[in-house]
């Protein structure tokens, strides 16, 4: 069963900053990151998939982006596979998030859509891959998101009750680890803090908060944005692109006199630690592990310790690379797929029952 263990996982998240991938080995008690890799977005590519998301947009358009998004990812795998020298053999099967171009789960016909073809990702890499998970769950009624909790449940029992893992991507999710695991969305991670740096600074984003560093925050506009309502929504519940954007950062500084930018970036910084440092207190969390782009983001890390009761730490301080970790979370998914198991995410999601997620593509 040796080569029945290696499982690959790909991971391109809201950020559109690089497309991660995790080689693990995966048994029924454990899991261990062999080797990763990240590669960088093409900013072509990228600019496209923003376009399209901001709409309108044509079928054709979008049916293309499938395929370009999947020659993309299968590109970054082979390229993975021939660097490390490992053999597609061993291979198991591939976990293929794909690009998140519209999540709606509560609409009157709820959907998540990601694009990258499963077809012809097994096609181009020869291995088994398997794709579409998030539709599942919002079929059983659940909201498609976050998975990464159920994920976390496993990495991080070891540490006990009252652990709260907060992944910072895009979006931030938060994961409870207490008699049973809960999680939700908190709501915008790095995704206006980026957005804002390449509007006013032209850069993709802000190393180290330091642009934001320089700033003041502008008490009125966060308070006005703290008031938003997806903040005050009660789980469970995601978010994506398609709520917070350029669009919904401008509904609320047209509402103020020219801000400086710096102040601006400061702003939307506190609103990120903000409202991930007000989930974890609520929840009465002991010990907050950070992990995803924004782990790395040290005035950002240093302003959720500020608000936080909790412990802060990051993932690599436990021995898991903060990231690799969403990447590992699909090599899982994709396990969980090829042994027929139900994932365990109806208290998190809000499904009527945990279910055996994803689409199987044979190679």
């Amino acid at each position: 069963m040796a080569n029945k263990e290696l499982y690959l996982g790909i991971m391109s998240g809201t950020s559109l900053d690089g497309v991660d991938v995790a080689l693990c080995e995966i048994t029924a008690n454990s899991i261990k990151l062999l080797a990763s890799y990240e590669h960088p977005f093409p900013k072509e590519l990228k600019k496209e998939i923003l376009e399209l998301i901001k709409g309108p947009s044509t079928l054709k358009q979008i049916g293309e982006m499938d395929v370009k998004l999947a020659e993309l990812f299968s590109h970054v795998i082979n390229l993975f596979l021939e660097n490390n020298s490992i053999s597609r053999n061993n291979i198991s099967a591939i976990g293929l998030h794909g690009q998140t171009l519209w999540h709606e789960p509560n609409s009157s016909h709820p959907f998540s859509m990601q694009l990258g073809s499963g077809s012809v990702v097994a096609a181009r890499c020869g291995i088994d891959t398997v794709t579409d998970f998030r539709n599942g769950d919002i079929a059983n009624g659940g909201e498609g998101a976050p998975f990464a909790p159920a994920f976390h449940a496993e990495v991080f029992a070891h540490l006990g009750k009252g652990v709260g893992v907060v992944n910072i991507g895009g979006m931030a999710n938060i994961s409870y680890l207490g008699k049973e695991t809960l999680g939700w969305d908190i709501g915008c991670g790095n995704v206006l803090l980026d957005t804002f740096m390449q509007r006013s600074q032209k850069k993709p984003y802000d190393k180290d908060g330091d642009f934001a560093k320089s700033g003041e925050v502008v008490m009125p506009l966060l308070q006005a944005m703290l008031k938003d309502k997806y903040f005050a929504k009660i789980p469970p519940k995601s978010t994506g692109r398609e709520y917070f954007n350029e669009a919904w950062l401008d509904a609320y500084l047209q509402k103020f006199d020219a801000l400086k930018d710096a102040d601006i970036q400061r702003t939307l910084l506190e609103l990120t630690a903000l409202t991930i440092a007000n989930e974890a207190n609520r929840l009465r969390i002991k010990e907050l592990i950070l992990c995803g782009g924004g782990a790395k983001n040290s005035f950002l890390v240093e302003r959720i310790a500020t608000f936080s009761q909790a412990k802060v730490s990051t993932s690599d301080a436990h021995g898991v690379e903060s990231d690799s970790l969403e990447a590992m979370i699909f090599a899982w998914l994709a396990y969980k797929r090829i042994n027929k198991e139900s994932v365990n995410l109806s208290p998190i999601t809000g499904a009527k029952k945990n279910t055996i997620l994803g689409a199987l593509y044979l190679a």
